[in-house]
């Protein structure tokens, strides 16, 4: 019999198991299995070789660093040339994004224009600092650059079954202390640490025992393999196979199709099979035989068309033809903040993390500043200080790479006139084509135009001079029109400020004014005024407080409202920290633009990423057909009878999870995970349970915990997984997470992958479940 860990206890499997696919060995010469066949590859070979480079932080600390990839071919080493610090290494995981030139803020500050062609940046996924360095020539830079995106392209085309194996064998070298390629006991149990895993050391060495067949005190070669194997081994997965796998022990085309189609609640054909079977089978024998072996299967179930978020919905699937107002709208606040709003940093890196996320709202707070250029932070604080010109030219850059549809810029003008007609300018000649300034098509428009044709265009929301239909009309406009009452969004001061503040007039320069075409900022006077005075294109701002009492105490004139105009909300002045509020009950209310702080890492903001992970990560999610019927009677508190009334019975198994993370740094410290499984949307579906705890065990924690959910309003439900190491003495560490629509859920045996705080892919951790939704009677 062979044993396997789970947890602290023994536990048996037959000893006829299928022989699986070898997993890269600890040697330094298996580079091809660690590269998914690169080896050979110039751009690898350069990356191993490495060379100087010269790092900037800077105009007077730039200093020559030695950077070589390791030959995990994952991890990037640094070496410094003081002998005080240790070297450092940073992970190709953890990379954002490679920019060549003077195109990051800390080159462009801190550089001359004369060295931009040796310039390049690594950008790093949550809030690490960018790595800003020079080549020796034009030629390197180009070649680092290429050579780590093609690489960095090549980690993320891993399966999720690939990427386990790296972790672990990466853990496996870093226990192999003395780098003999051969684990002692006590490197064992370094290793079993590593991984997240505490076991006795009497049973550590029962392990040990197993799997030293050549009883050398050490385990080598094939030794470590059998290690692997017992770690790896899931019975809940023997379990699940066993039942399906009914022709000579392995699942022929018949039986896949009968486990996709019983327990997966999938339509599936014997095509389907065979295509899984050709795709996933890694044994060319069976491949040959048109038979799928234990290990295929769970290459398949670890592949992202069979994970918990519909394949269909990854892509975009939905209807972008609306007018631009029936969608829900990924949207941020005090978009350069990288911090609090009192002291934090403001940054064009900030600009671009938001659009790399999908956000499709940003906020920019304009001021005079110095030599008649416009500079953007949080006024009347201690934040620093960007040129409104670089932002905008940030912007330019990076806001169709994650989404090709429309852009809205929500201006905070508090500048002279002078100053906005400078900010007209950049905008003008930054944006050019791509900045809508008429109204599309012929004549007065009626409605706001669709996503789909606004895709790759810019619209401003801000202050404007006079109606549109005035325009159209050709009237000009009054000469007392060009003063408008400022708007203050985001400094939330005392009432009588704010009266005393309200009384100052702005001046608006014409050349900004008729930017404004579909995104007109007005007060809000109340939902009637709004609905006799209000043209379609003439939004109202709201700040929390406000947003959350009428969607609370008037939800249905709430909604009404929204179904011909935009609404954007934004946080209370009094986050100084940037905290966030929870957006769901204005999604509910039909509000558009539902703003948070995106620098922050919070509840919140799992959320939102949730609520936008669909539909293409497009940043547009299309509202319920209720939430866009001019005769609605929703109401998401009271939920009189409606079409919206869909009540759905969930029933969620939480079964496993692989390969959490460590959430301290200290090496003996391991994970006691539980799961929390809650549901956001209407009143009546917000809900939570949770596991219980499995202690001392982030590698392989098993549950077996069944939960049931009633879900009355499913279009506007999340389901959101999340795991949390348990502490008696005080609040759980967060470990990983991942939010969902409700209507994106598979059925089924599903795996669910996690995120970090910063909501980045965390890279081998995964929860596995079974999901079945019913109809309730």
């Amino acid at each position: 019999m062979k044993r396997c860990i789970r947890g602290s206890e023994e536990q048996t499997r037959p000893e006829c198991i299928e022989k699986k696919k070898e997993p890269e060995r600890m040697e330094t010469n298996g580079v091809e299995k660690k590269t998914n066949g690169m080896e050979g590859d110039p751009d690898l070979q350069f990356l191993l070789r490495g060379g100087d480079l010269l790092k900037v932080r800077s105009q007077t600390w730039k200093k020559t660093r030695y950077f070589k990839l390791q030959e995990d071919c994952k991890t990037m080493w640094r070496e410094s040339k003081k002998t005080f610090r240790t070297n450092k290494t940073f992970s190709l995981d953890d990379i954002s994004s490679l920019r060549l030139g003077r195109q990051s803020e800390g080159l462009r500050k801190n550089t001359e224009e004369q060295v931009a062609s040796r310039c390049f940046s690594i950008q790093f996924k949550g809030r690490r600092k960018n790595l800003d360095l020079i080549a020796s020539s034009e030629e390197e830079a180009k070649q680092w650059v290429k050579s780590l995106q093609k690489l960095v392209s090549n980690i993320n085309n891993l399966d999720r079954h690939q990427t386990a194996e790296h972790w672990i064998f990466s853990c496996l070298r870093k226990a192999d202390k003395n780098k003999d390629e051969k684990l002692s006991v006590s490197e064992v149990k370094d290793f079993l640490r590593l991984i997240n895993i505490e076991v006795d050391d009497d049973y550590a060495e029962i392990l040990f025992k197993q799997c030293d067949k050549s009883n050398s005190g050490y385990l080598a070669g094939e030794e470590i393999e059998h290690f692997y194997d017992l770690l790896t081994h899931r019975e809940e997965m023997n379990v699940i196979y066993r039942e399906y796998a009914k022709t000579n022990g392995f699942m022929s085309p018949e039986n896949l199709v009968d486990f996709l189609m019983k327990e997966q609640r999938e339509k599936a054909s014997l095509t389907d099979a065979h295509r899984v079977i050709e795709t996933f089978e890694p044994d060319g024998n069976e491949k040959e035989k048109k038979l799928l072996s234990k290990d295929g299967f769970l290459m398949y179930l670890h592949h992202p068309e069979a994970m918990v978020l519909n394949p269909e919905h990854k892509d975009v699937y939905q209807d972008m033809s609306q007018p631009l107002n029936h969608y829900f709208i990924s949207s941020s606040h005090n978009t350069y903040l990288k911090e609090d709003q009192l002291r934090g940093p403001s940054s064009t890196e900030a600009y671009i993390k938001a659009l790399l996320k999908g956000c499709r709202c940003l906020e920019l707070d304009c001021w005079d500043g110095s030599d008649d250029e416009p500079v953007i932070y949080h006024g009347y604080t201690l934040t620093s200080k960007i040129l409104f010109k670089d932002a905008i030219k940030a912007i330019k850059e990076f806001a169709f790479k994650t989404s090709d549809y429309p852009v809205i810029l929500s201006l905070e003008n508090h500048c002279s006139v002078e100053q906005q007609a400078v900010m007209a300018q950049h905008m003008s000649s930054i944006l050019g084509s791509a900045l809508v300034t008429s109204s599309l098509g012929d004549g007065m428009p009626t409605n706001f135009p669709s996503p789909e044709e606004l895709k790759g265009k810019f619209l401003i929301k801000g202050k404007r001079l006079n109606k549109l239909e005035a325009v159209f009309a050709q009237e000009a406009a009054e000469a007392e029109d060009t003063d408008v009452t400022e708007e203050e969004e985001s400094n939330d001061e005392d009432e009588d400020e704010q009266k005393e503040k309200s009384k100052k007039k702005l001046k608006l320069a014409k050349e900004l004014s008729d930017m404004v075409i579909y995104c007109k900022s007005v007060h809000f006077h109340g939902f009637e005024d709004a609905s006799k005075n209000l043209s379609f294109y003439e939004m109202s701002s709201f700040k929390e407080g406000k947003a959350m009492k009428l969607a609370e105490e008037s939800a249905n004139a709430y909604v009404r409202h929204n179904l011909d105009k935009l609404s954007r909300i934004y946080p209370a002045g009094s986050r100084t920290d940037s905290s966030n509020y929870n957006p769901v009950p204005l999604w509910n209310a039909g509000c558009q633009i539902v703003a948070l702080n995106f620098q922050t890492t919070c509840t919140e903001m799992d959320v939102n990423q949730g609520q936008f992970l669909v539909n293409g990560k497009s940043g547009y999610v299309l509202k319920p057909a209720y939430l866009r019927d001019a005769a609605t009677e929703f109401d998401p508190i009271t939920l009189t009878r409606g079409d919206w009334l869909k009540h759905k019975t969930l029933h969620i198994m939480v079964i496993s999870a692989q390969q959490l993370p460590k959430v301290k740094k200290k090496k003996s410290s391991i994970v006691d995970p539980l799961v929390k499984v809650q549901i956001y949307g209407v009143p009546a579906d917000v809900a939570e349970k949770e596991t219980s705890t499995v202690d001392n065990n982030g590698f392989n924690p098993s549950w077996n915990d069944n939960f049931q959910f009633d879900v009355y309003v499913p279009d506007l439900a999340l389901v959101r997984f999340a795991i949390e190491d348990h502490d008696s003495t005080s609040d759980n560490e967060f470990v990983g997470q991942y939010t969902l629509p409700f209507n994106s859920l598979k059925m089924g045996y599903r795996h669910v992958p996690l995120l970090n705080k910063n909501g980045d892919l965390l890279p081998s951790a995964g929860l596995f479940v079974h999901i079945m939704v019913l109809d309730a009677e």
